[in-house]
């Protein structure tokens, strides 16, 4: 990892991306059954059958409820808050994809709130968001169940609101996608996170759900330092607050969105063309990787002994190329904090790789190969990142 980063713009707003600190603990923990899966994956102990296994995950929109609740502030617009329910899911369920699971799924949703900012209205938006997006993937051969959840008024820990989920799956352990798998010689095909999919009523700007605290604070301009004090942690060095040049409603450069539409871009489930892929290349495929916390670095954590190349690249998605035209922020750090044009990696054989890309583009959503893995170059065999964009290069690892 770049020295830098230790002191970057990321950082200074009490965030870390890479959760160094966070995985020196988990790591040393049991890995499960399959400790090199991109989830942690466990024996049944549901219903005790050694052909089962059991995933439990955790996530939810993170700082992007503040984005929503800014919108809501300013417009009155309570529906914003729809997409911000499909956020918490699809942080859950599109991890659970890379291991291969989108059947046989119980989501239970927590929101925490400060009920004085987030009333009853806003509340309803999510809850009814959260059952129509449960609905289109339905509709889509997604099986997941609203299993309830927790609303919890605790206006002393937020000052307005989190969403959070947790999916439960259970899943034949031969059809577990094992990253464990993946190895020098696969070619890496990249989806792309922006665009329109068939199954999609909004162009996507890309961001998902990951960087948003920098992301808001780096395009948003004083106006919400001054109005919305209770949206920001008050340790934080006011230059790195609301420190740019936008308000929400206006244009997004290069993009046929606003500021606001483009950083509440509900984040994008790629569970569909999973599905499709999962169920038609079999043992052609060898992994899955979820681009978010890490961004592009995130596959550094998966395979053994691979160096991991991206030298074709998709285009840098308007949003992107705004935050960082407007920040200074360096390459490496936007590479590590926003997956920078695709949010999900498949690793196949080289072969297979034509066939992933038509699959996508079946569900128009566009892909290419973006990089192969090759052996390791380093000394003890670990894992390395070469990122080659034009005239750039990027190490990683």
């Amino acid at each position: 990892m770049p020295a830098n980063l230790s002191q970057s713009r990321y950082n200074q707003r009490g965030v870390s991306s890479d959760k160094g600190d966070v995985h020196k603990v988990v790591d040393k923990l049991d890995g499960g059954l399959f400790p090199g899966a991109f989830c942690k994956v466990t024996e049944d102990l549901l219903t005790n059958d050694k052909e089962l296994c059991n995933v439990i995950h955790s996530d939810g929109a993170g700082t992007k409820s503040i984005l929503g609740y800014l919108w809501y502030r300013e417009t009155g617009d309570a529906n914003v808050f729809r997409g911000i329910a499909q956020d918490s899911i699809v942080m859950n369920l599109d991890d659970l994809a890379c291991v291969g699971i989108w059947d046989q799924v119980v989501l239970s949703s927590t929101v925490n709130r400060n009920a004085r900012n987030f009333p009853g209205e806003a509340l309803a938006a999510l809850i009814e968001g959260t059952e129509a997006f449960l609905q289109t993937l339905a509709e889509n051969g997604i099986n997941v169940k609203s299993g309830g959840g927790e609303t919890a008024d605790v206006g002393d820990l937020t000052g307005t609101v989190a969403v959070d989920s947790c999916a439960v799956a259970v899943c034949p352990r031969d059809k577990i996608v094992d990253n464990a798998r993946i190895r020098p010689g696969l070619s890496v095909v990249g989806l792309s996170s922006c665009g329109q999919s068939t199954y999609e009523t909004f162009e996507n700007s890309g961001i998902g759900s990951n960087g948003l605290t920098s992301a808001r604070h780096e395009l948003l301009s004083s106006h919400y330092r001054e109005h919305y004090p209770e949206t920001f942690d008050p340790q934080t060095d006011l230059q790195y607050v609301y420190c740019g040049p936008h308000r929400m409603t206006d244009r997004l450069p290069e993009s046929n969105l606003t500021v606001g539409e483009a950083l509440l871009s509900p984040t994008r489930t790629y569970l569909p063309v999973v599905k499709r892929i999962v169920e038609e290349l079999d043992q052609n495929l060898l992994g899955l990787v979820h681009c978010s916390g890490g961004g592009q670095t995130k596959c550094l954590r998966f395979g053994t002994r691979v160096h991991h190349v991206k030298d074709n690249l998709f285009p840098i998605p308007a949003l992107f190329k705004e935050i960082q035209g407007v920040s200074g922020t360096s390459d490496e750090e936007m590479h590590q904090v926003y997956n920078m044009g695709h949010r999900l990696e498949v690793f196949c054989l080289p072969e297979a790789a034509s066939r992933v890309i038509e699959l996508s583009r079946e569900f128009g959503i566009d892909a290419q190969v973006v990089g192969r893995t090759e052996e390791s170059q380093k000394d003890d065999g670990g894992n390395h990142l070469t990122i080659e964009r034009d005239d750039l290069t990027l190490q990683y690892g």
